[in-house]
């Protein structure tokens, strides 16, 4: 292990990021006020929560002297391409290991082509093999499969306690500009960290992309392993993950191309599918729904744009 310090990340991130207040007629007969929170604008390479969770992680990791980060992901995460970008800008080697044995050998999506052309090495290994990472013998043997006894490792979706740490200041940036602030969910890193940082007073919405149900245990245990306890100013709302991640079927896509027509040319925003359409989409229905009080303040944090590769188009 060396102990030379990566160099600062250039260009420099732009935080606190933009927050845009947009008209929308959906959220406004009801009184809601709706704004972006553009997380995607904080750097070109890391663009929002993957930049905020691995800032902490990358500094820890130069700090103890790693020059090689080891994460993991399936086909299409853009933690792996974050990831990947990170040690490119920084000059430390990456090692992806790649859910599901049956892409080796494969030509590689747009996404783990990027992670490749990043100096990322990829790593593929069975899904049974896959669910059992973070188990200390599985997590060993995957090390020294690898080469990467000595490396830095990054769970999958980048959310540890320096991640969680890292999205705080997310909630910290909106105080005093929202009422309530929503976010969609992978791994749960991304909402732990918004809801500590908002505080106690102002309230955390998260919409899961994945099926499962598992997600709230999940952010309790990272609010826990980082803060001492969960706060209570969060909840989720699972049913707006369309059949599970990476599904997109032809009505969300309508929905994402129709409100890109309708605020693109005031934000520039282009709506990335997995994500972010799902959060947008969702934020329509609960505001029809009434779920949000006339008067109320709401902020979509964007995570994300339409520029990532993502699969294409499928069935519910």
């Amino acid at each position: 292990m060396h102990h030379t310090p990566p160099a600062p990340l250039a260009p420099r991130p732009r935080l606190p990021s933009p927050l845009q207040r947009v008209d929308d007629d959906r959220f406004g007969r009801h009184g809601v006020e709706l704004s972006l929170k553009r997380d995607d604008l904080i750097h070109p390479d890391l663009p929002g929560n993957k930049y905020r969770k691995l800032v902490l992680n990358l500094r820890e990791a130069a700090d103890a002297g790693h020059d090689t980060l080891l994460t993991f992901g399936g086909a299409y995460s853009n933690h792996l391409r974050a990831t990947a970008a990170a040690g490119r800008l920084l000059g430390l080697a990456t090692v992806g290991v790649v859910r599901g044995d049956e892409l080796a050998g494969r030509p590689l999506n747009p996404s783990l082509a990027r992670c490749a052309a990043d100096g990322m090495r990829l790593h593929f290994v069975d899904r049974s093999t896959y669910r059992s990472k973070a188990e200390p013998g599985t997590l060993a043997a995957l090390q020294h499969e690898t080469g990467c006894r000595d490396a830095y490792v990054i769970p999958e979706g980048g959310s540890n306690p320096l991640a969680v740490r890292g999205c705080t200041a997310l909630g910290e940036e909106l105080r005093g500009h929202t009422d309530v602030a929503a976010v969609a969910c992978g791994t749960g890193g991304t909402l732990a960290g918004l809801a500590a940082g908002l505080g106690p007073d102002l309230r955390a919405l998260g919409i899961p992309v994945l099926k499962g149900g598992f997600l709230g245990d999940d952010i309790a245990t990272l609010q826990r392993r980082t803060f001492g306890e969960p706060t209570a100013n969060w909840r989720l709302d699972e049913r707006f993950h369309w059949g599970g991640y990476a599904r997109t079927p032809p009505e969300l896509i309508a929905f994402a191309e129709d409100f890109e027509y309708r605020h693109e040319p005031s934000t520039g925003l282009l709506v990335e599918h997995l994500y972010v359409a799902k959060l947008l989409y969702a934020l329509t229905v609960l505001c029809e729904e009434g779920v949000f009080r006339p008067g109320t303040r709401l902020t979509a944090v964007i995570t994300g744009t339409r520029d990532t590769p993502a699969p294409p188009p499928s069935g519910r």
